[in-house]
């Protein structure tokens, strides 16, 4: 009971976003983009290691009829060692709230560092749905099971302490991140991710990458469903593994990418890392309906 102590408290600063409302969003009209389902997860909102500028601009310039937060939305682990929280951040709980109160369905699955939500499933919070996991069916028909996915992690299931030591390691890799992109921006360049870099030539982190996708297609297959939708790992990744659509958001701490769904129910990851990326051509990578 005392994360959902927390998490009550912990509400009292996000309230007050409706009532006051932040300074309107200046919206690039001819960039905006309109989806019939976005997907985000792994925003970390409460660290420093959030790119919450990038996310903010997202979410002002991308419309959506539904919009998934597929866990690690606030991250309740830092949050409960020290408290960190700046405008940017806020702007994305005032982003959240707009879509809101445009008619955009909120739906918002809980991860294990917001595992303190978990305790409010099945409710109603600013208009925002919460639940454990979803069956989302897109366009074309297909049945998407969408979940944080977590449960599937060996260390966040059978050795809890490890997962925080390695939480603590992971956030001083990304400030040391953010001081590399800070130097990189001086000298005009663009946005590049270190701790992805190094995550993707490790052995022992590909490996863990493959296996665990391969275990969540294997149990979406079981529950019968055409794909999943899922976080946790920070790897933006669309493919088909056993006959299964495989489909992770990535993260806003290194790739700054989310899926997204077209009318047609195609699926597409868009990467948000920095303007200058973001006025650059795109490579969609998509999935066939």
């Amino acid at each position: 009971m005392a994360e959902v102590a927390w998490f009550e408290n912990a509400l009292g600063s996000f309230r007050t976003l409706r009532a006051a409302a932040l300074p309107a969003t200046v919206t690039d009209t001819a960039r905006f983009r309109r989806h019939r389902t976005i997907f985000i997860s792994d925003t970390h909102l409460g660290t420093r290691g959030c790119k919450a500028e990038a996310l903010a601009d997202f979410l002002a310039h991308n419309d959506c009829a539904t919009l998934f937060l597929v866990g690690d939305i606030v991250d309740g682990w830092r949050l409960k060692r020290r408290w960190y929280w700046t405008q940017a951040q806020s702007r994305v709980i005032g982003e959240i709230l707009r879509k809101v109160d445009s008619g955009t369905r909120v739906i918002f699955v809980p991860g294990n560092h917001d595992e303190f939500a978990r305790d409010y499933a099945n409710r109603l919070f600013a208009g925002v749905e919460v639940i454990q996991e979803a069956i989302h069916e897109t366009a074309a028909g297909k049945r998407l099971w969408v979940l944080h996915g977590d449960r599937f992690d060996g260390v966040i299931s059978f050795a809890k302490w490890l997962a925080h030591a390695g939480d603590w390691a992971y956030g001083w890799a990304l400030r040391f991140n953010d001081i590399l992109f800070a130097v990189r921006k001086r000298l005009g360049l663009p946005y590049w991710s270190l701790s992805a870099f190094l995550k993707h030539k490790v052995k022992n982190a590909v490996e863990y990458i493959s296996r665990f996708e391969e275990i969540v297609a294997y149990e979406a297959k079981l529950r019968g469903v055409d794909g999943v939708v899922c976080g946790h790992i920070h790897h933006a990744e669309i493919r088909e593994i056993g006959g299964i659509l495989y489909h992770n958001d990535g993260d806003w701490v290194e790739s700054c990418s989310a899926l997204v769904e077209d009318a047609h129910g195609n699926m597409e990851i868009l990467r948000w890392a920095d303007p200058s990326q973001r006025r650059e051509p795109r490579k969609p990578q998509t999935v066939p309906a």
